[in-house]
């Protein structure tokens, strides 16, 4: 099932878009690759000449028995989400739209994940596949049914996350999974120490927890799985009824944690080892903290300098993201080996610097 989003072929745009590479790239002029835009926030401005992917659309395969979907990068993410949902399937990893526009190419290029993230996996873990076009103009294929490496690297999952910065993502193939039979949200108030030490516990037993997130002196708790076992799990944690639609608030920011104006500091996202210590930053109470992913993701509003929480969330075994735009470093700085290793990939796939140039890095 194709979107009619565009009316010329698949084939038209796909040559449309390789020959305007090319000509950048023997230019030397930059590309700002463009889908939906709901995540421009989300790393480092790039100034260039705009390539959208929008009328590179549609679904070009879907068999819900082997539950795989190969889509085009342009496509609307609800879009997707909606045909999957016909067939009683979905993206296990719950990506986060952040806007009506989000494409299938931002969700990868992004690699953003929902709550479910540590029970399901990340938007990695399920890519079987892409089709990328090259600076040369060319449509080559990685992963999937056809398998053709370039200088050695699995450009299938190193597209995720990677910001559009090593060519431009046409198509993606995707692993999906059934949606649960029964699905029940609690809240359960208690201090965050406790919250802590139970989901220690709980991570050692086969509950069918799929989402745990702490804040406002509460931990709330997502279970998923066949209705006898969701049902005696909710028995047994207790707590109150939570509405299933707060997942969603909390995947696409809405809660008042995110969008309060009465806070000038900056927002941040640190992934950290599940039990690792509060941040000591000055301004930070860790009882004012969002605490996801059972403790794995933490958002936090400081305005302690760039470098200071950077270092922190390196200090406690991870790394921090500024949320609030404007920044020259929004990422943690690469170690000089990791570094070492992003420079090559880039000088092998884009030598002259035209996807998405700086948009992790300065000088990538």
């Amino acid at each position: 099932m194709a979107s009619q989003h565009h009316s010329l072929p698949d084939r038209d745009i796909s040559e449309a878009l390789g020959e305007r590479i090319r000509r950048a790239d023997a230019e030397g002029t930059p590309l700002r690759i463009v889908g939906g835009d709901t995540k421009a926030f989300h790393g480092r401005p790039v100034t260039g000449e705009t390539l959208s992917t929008r009328e590179h659309c549609g679904i070009t395969r879907y068999d819900p028995v082997e539950l795989i979907v190969s889509v085009r990068a342009g496509t609307p993410l609800a879009e997707l989400e909606a045909r999957l949902d016909e067939q009683g399937q979905r993206l296990p990893f719950e990506p986060p739209h952040f806007g009506d526009t989000a494409t299938v190419g931002g969700m990868v290029a992004s690699g953003l994940s929902g709550p479910r993230r540590p029970w399901a996996g990340s938007v990695r873990d399920f890519v079987l596949g892409i089709r990328l076009i090259d600076r040369h103009g060319e449509s080559l294929r990685f992963g999937g049914e056809v398998m053709k490496n370039v200088a050695g690297y699995d450009l299938s999952r190193l597209m995720v996350g990677a910001q559009g910065s090593l060519g431009l993502l046409a198509e993606v193939s995707l692993k999906v999974l059934p949606k649960p039979a029964a699905q029940r949200s609690l809240r359960l108030e208690m201090p965050l120490a406790e919250a802590r030490r139970r989901l220690v516990e709980w991570g050692q037993k086969p509950l069918p927890i799929t989402a745990a997130t702490w804040f406002d002196g509460a931990l709330h708790i997502r279970l998923e799985g066949g209705p006898g076992s969701v049902e005696a799990t909710g028995q047994r944690l207790g707590g109150d009824a939570l509405d299933d639609a707060f997942w969603a608030s909390l995947r696409e920011q809405h809660l008042d944690f995110f969008t309060r104006q009465d806070d000038p500091r900056s927002l941040w996202r640190l992934s950290l080892p599940q039990q690792a210590p509060a941040p000591e930053l000055e301004d930070v109470d860790e009882a004012t903290m969002l605490h996801d992913w059972a403790g794995a993701q933490r958002w936090l509003r400081s305005a302690a300098p760039d470098e200071s929480v950077h270092a922190e969330a390196v200090r406690l075994g991870g790394h921090a993201t500024r949320w609030t735009a404007g920044t020259d470093s929004p990422f943690t700085p690469l170690s000089p080996v990791l570094a070492k290793y992003h420079r090559r990939l880039k000088a092998e796939l884009d030598p002259n610097g035209i996807f998405n140039p700086g948009r992790l890095y300065a000088e990538l």
